[in-house]
């Protein structure tokens, strides 16, 4: 499918208009549509087409239509109901939901018990007058780039069905690139935000790590672990972003001086970015370019990390029930779970190296710009990328321009290129704390015409 690009918040396919987040409240608080009606709307969008996509794990119908009313009788009643006003929103399925099993996208938990209260992020959305509507699809226990499910199936790119979407938050940035919701929660790890977000054509944030609350979110690897928001707007973003952290946002400080990343970031990457790259230094009159030395050790330690604290996790259930996993994940979790732990402690050490070598390039330039991914989806049916001249796992290898920054626990925001074709999108990096500093320049960006989310594809609306 041919996707366009979207200049605003607001996607028009057809006779169809999705509004974005600040749309969406700002047409609730005047009364020009109530919160029911919104979120009415968009239970049917899911209910039509996400057969088409399979971003939706379960809808929650009764508990959205009783909190849209209470937005709605809060509106009645002239109070203000909260900067998200009835906004519809879905969660990756490892926030937990009070009343449903927090499945971490495994079938070994689809009958666990019930979580006895919504995650703290729900919490903070639901007081911002937020309605969550649905839970989302992701790779088990999000280990993987590609949101290829086992239990709930494979989630599958709105722009190109024929290619992934991305992951292991696929379900998250599909729902939001097919209209089906305004914006969503995942969680990013090694990239998991940042690569569904770039392959879809929408924004996504990992925040600097630990600043988001995760009281509530199913573990992964507890060193690297963040959640953060999809949305089709830098603006929209922000908003969310700005609810989580429960406080008003900090002033801006603009940045004067980006640059991009080069070597590493530069190598095994498809025509099509590398002509991207090119047109957004020149629309930004013209970047220069920084190397960073061993950004390949940087990788690796962030792989060993994963693969020694998610095995380490999962050890006892490994041991006791392996035939519950999938076995894609099962195997990488078993050789996670040998890895030595001096290796481990190695690799954490190696943080303050390449965490000296980040900070000196974050001295001299605001904001790093990289690639998120090597280029467009890969297609389903040849699941694999070039690295090195040689055919890789997609699934394990998507997030050869992520892990690496992940390492670091850096806030980083992947905005959508504005090119045509197959969505691409870019990383924007900064300095631990200056979340507010990039989320303005991804706004400066979406202004300027140098990033652009990708249009809704009229088949999901015809």
């Amino acid at each position: 499918m041919a996707c366009r690009r979207s200049p605003g918040a607001a996607a028009v396919t057809g006779k169809t208009v999705i509004l974005g987040v600040l749309e969406s409240a700002a047409a609730v608080k005047s009364g020009r549509i109530s919160a029911v009606e919104l979120v009415s709307a968009a239970l049917g969008r899911i209910a039509e087409h996400n057969p088409a996509i399979n971003a939706v794990t379960r809808t929650l119908d009764e508990r959205a239509l009783r909190d849209a009313a209470a937005v709605d009788a809060e509106v009645a009643a002239g109070r203000d109901p909260g900067p998200l006003a009835g906004v519809p929103f879905g969660v990756k399925d490892l926030f937990d939901v009070e009343g449903l099993s927090t499945t971490a996208g495994a079938a070994r938990l689809k009958d666990a018990p019930p979580a006895s209260s919504d995650a703290e992020a729900i919490q903070r959305l639901q007081a911002s007058g937020a309605v969550l509507v649905a839970t989302l699809n992701m790779d088990e226990f999000a280990y993987g780039f590609v949101t290829d499910n086992a239990h709930w199936g494979i989630t599958l790119n709105p722009h190109d069905v024929d290619r992934f979407a991305g992951g292991s938050s696929g379900g998250s940035a599909a729902a939001v690139a097919a209209g089906l919701v305004p914006f969503a929660l995942g969680s990013d790890t090694n990239g998991s935000i940042r690569i569904p977000a770039s392959l879809c054509g929408i924004y996504g944030i990992k925040p600097t790590h630990a600043s988001l609350p995760m009281e509530g979110v199913y573990p992964f690897v507890h060193t690297l672990d963040d959640m953060g928001a999809f949305a089709r707007s830098a603006s929209d973003l922000a908003a969310v972003d700005e609810v989580l952290r429960g406080n008003a946002a900090s002033s801006s400080v603009p940045f004067q001086r980006p640059a991009l990343l080069g070597g590493w970031f530069h190598d095994n990457l498809a025509s099509q970015m590398t002509a991207a790259l090119e047109a957004l230094s020149i629309g930004l009159g013209g970047l220069p370019t920084v190397q960073l030395a061993e950004v390949d050790r940087a990788r690796s330690a962030a792989f060993l990390i994963t693969a020694f604290e998610g095995g380490a996790y999962h050890r006892d259930a490994l041991g006791t029930d392996p035939l519950s996993y999938d076995p894609m994940t099962r195997d990488r979790l078993i050789a996670g779970a040998a890895i030595p732990e001096a290796i481990y402690h190695e690799a954490m050490r190696y943080r303050d190296i390449f965490g000296a070598v980040m900070a000196a390039a974050l001295e001299t330039h605001d904001v790093l710009i990289a690639p998120a991914t090597f280029g467009p989806a890969p297609l389903i049916a040849d699941p694999f990328i070039a690295v090195d001249g040689k055919p890789q796992s997609a699934r394990a290898n998507l997030g050869l321009y992520t892990q690496p920054i992940s390492y670091l626990g850096l806030p980083v925001i992947a905005a959508p290129l504005p090119v045509e074709g197959l969505p691409m999108g870019v990383q924007l990096i900064a300095a631990k704390g200056r979340d507010t500093d990039l989320l303005h320049f991804a706004r400066t960006l979406e202004a300027r015409g140098l990033a652009a989310a990708h249009a809704v594809p009229q088949e999901a609306h015809a």
